[in-house]
């Protein structure tokens, strides 16, 4: 007969049968968890598309030549006038823009124009997601871009 220390612990089996059960759980749970944009991946989205209209921005001063980002809405990207830069925003974060009709005398609806001088077309673009995020503002007088987190902290 064991004396009551020899029977301490668990068997090989019952760990093996243990482990299977929270494995066999995770399976069920994980899948139902969303698996979205982090708030630090949606500020980095923010980022990227500062730095890309700050880019082109300062081509436009450095050519002497107006330089045009243009924003695809619908494909949700934005792409640099400058270099071959773009930002592809994903399918589970808002996307909008707020930009002007018309500026130097042409239809610039989808696109933000800088000037040699450093100024600009001016717009804002928005993205959020679960109602927290940022806005890129270009200041059209000065062309200065500015991210400001908007919604809910």
């Amino acid at each position: 007969m064991l004396n009551k220390d020899a029977r301490a612990g668990f068997t090989l089996v019952e760990a093996v049968c243990g482990l299977a059960v929270v494995a066999l759980i995770a399976a069920i749970v994980l899948p139902a968890i969303p698996h979205g944009t982090r708030r630090s991946e949606l500020s980095g989205y923010a980022v990227e598309i500062a730095a890309l209209l700050k880019g082109d921005r300062n081509a436009a001063m450095r050519r002497k030549a107006v330089v045009t980002t243009r924003l695809d809405l619908e494909r949700r990207v934005v792409l640099g006038g400058a270099a071959d830069a773009r930002v592809e925003i994903p399918e589970d974060v808002s996307f909008s823009a707020v930009l002007a009709e018309r500026c130097g005398g042409r239809a610039v609806a989808s696109t933000i124009d800088f000037f040699p001088t450093g100024a600009s077309c001016g717009g804002a673009i928005a993205i959020t997601r679960q109602g927290f995020g940022y806005q890129i503002r270009v200041n059209w007088l000065t062309g200065a871009v500015d991210v400001v987190a908007i919604g809910k902290s």
